[in-house]
């Protein structure tokens, strides 16, 4: 069993205006507070069951590290109480509970003892550690000589050494080489299937939408939404947009989709349409031509515009995305009430299933630095074989054959 249960959770920190109402304070322990409370979060509330992948997600500041640190049991909140069924590894902090003058191999075993285990079980796993941690001799040198990402590298083996009922696992995955990343990984999915309970905070969208059942977004202190791992990234993304005049709201499509769309409003998609063999569809062949046709209107006078499109599978994993201004067919100084029709011709040289494609309208190269419109689920489409010989995943990259003998 790993469940973990939060019930109005709230963590605070105290803020003094200055040092010396701190001192006052201090030395005068039954007067008035001289502090002001600084609450992290406020009022959090969720249940995680056995075996489910929750993926935390929020911008710097939003509380995410607090709040994994209390369910871990390395802080303590201010309100509420947190619930938890079975044995807990967290792997938090880059190097935690590691000291930099002990050797690899001695901090195993402190580390080990931290996490419950004993020290004939360290010693019985530590060949195991060693292999998967891969750092060679460094095994038996200070921690202080490590590189961050040798520090992941051990810190990851121990917490993992056996499988845990609940892992815990913050942004130190972060810095560890593509190699490794892979790796721990692959890992991770290997305790999902043998029922471990994961609680993960990470940017990387790939791995919260590979990996997760669930996400949780933390805003303002707070859980601004919670949801199916693609649905909570697309309000994320639209959130860390420029929010200079920009609304952000959630609409649900027919397909059972929940479509983000945000923006100033400052320039707007009128329609939007695949088309092949000169009809608008919504189901296209393998390696077949299409056209995306867009109607921009400018609600405006608008210096610099580009449009962007993003082609996702199924389960929301970023396949093909590209805009004008990597082209080079950025448009320039449209007037108010001008329209803008464009066509991208392109090969579906993709795999037979069914697809989403993102559209966005802002200046420059992203927008993230002025979001006019973005609209995820623009188009839902999908893509069969009836012509091309079988393949798997979703890009068709026929070879040529040589062989020799």
């Amino acid at each position: 069993m790993g469940t973990i249960s939060v019930r109005n959770l709230g963590k605070a920190y105290k803020r003094y205006p200055s040092r010396w109402s701190r001192l006052i304070e201090w030395m005068t322990p039954f007067g008035n507070p001289r502090h002001q409370l600084n609450w992290v979060l406020k009022n959090v509330n969720f249940d995680i069951k056995a075996g489910e992948s929750i993926g935390i997600i929020g911008t710097n500041g939003a509380g995410k590290s607090t709040l994994l640190k209390m369910i871990s049991g390395t802080s303590h909140p201010n309100s509420g109480e947190i619930q938890i069924t079975g044995r807990v590894a967290a792997l938090l902090e880059l190097g935690m509970g590691f000291h930099p003058d002990f050797t690899g191999r001695q901090n195993v075993f402190m580390a080990g003892q931290l996490l419950g285990y004993g020290v004939n079980e360290i010693s019985r796993l530590m060949s195991k550690i060693e292999a998967f941690a891969e750092i060679g001799e460094y095994i038996d040198q200070p921690v202080r000589f490590y590189s961050s990402g040798m520090q992941m590298r051990l810190a990851f083996s121990v917490a993992t050494a056996h499988r845990p009922d609940i892992l815990i696992v913050d942004e130190a995955l972060s810095v560890g080489d593509a190699y490794f990343q892979h790796k721990c990984f692959d890992r991770i999915r290997e305790f999902r299937e043998q029922g471990t309970t994961l609680l993960i905070v990470s940017h990387d969208k790939m791995a919260i939408q590979s990996i997760c059942d669930r996400a949780i977004l933390l805003n303002g202190g707070g859980i601004a939404l919670e949801g199916k791992p693609e649905e909570v990234m697309d309000y994320y993304n639209a959130l860390i947009a420029d929010r200079e005049n920009q609304t952000v709201r959630q609409e649900a499509l027919e397909s059972g989709k929940v479509q983000t769309i945000s923006g100033t409003g400052e320039c707007q998609i009128d329609t939007i349409a695949l088309v092949a063999n000169q009809n608008e569809t919504d189901v296209i062949q393998v390696g077949q031509a299409v056209s995306l046709c867009v109607k921009i209107r400018c609600e405006q006078n608008i210096n610099s515009l580009v449009f962007g499109y993003m082609i996702k599978d199924r389960v929301g994993q970023s396949v093909f995305g590209t805009n004008t201004h990597h082209l080079g067919k950025e448009m320039l100084n449209l007037k108010a009430g001008e329209q803008v029709e464009l066509t991208l011709n392109f090969t579906a040289n993709l795999g037979p299933g069914t697809y989403s494609l993102a559209a966005a309208l802002h200046a420059h190269d992203s927008h993230l630095s002025k979001n006019y419109e973005w609209r995820d689920h623009a188009l839902v489409f999908s893509v069969i074989n009836t012509n091309q010989d079988h393949f798997l995943g979703v890009n068709w990259l026929p070879p040529e054959i040589e062989i020799r003998r």
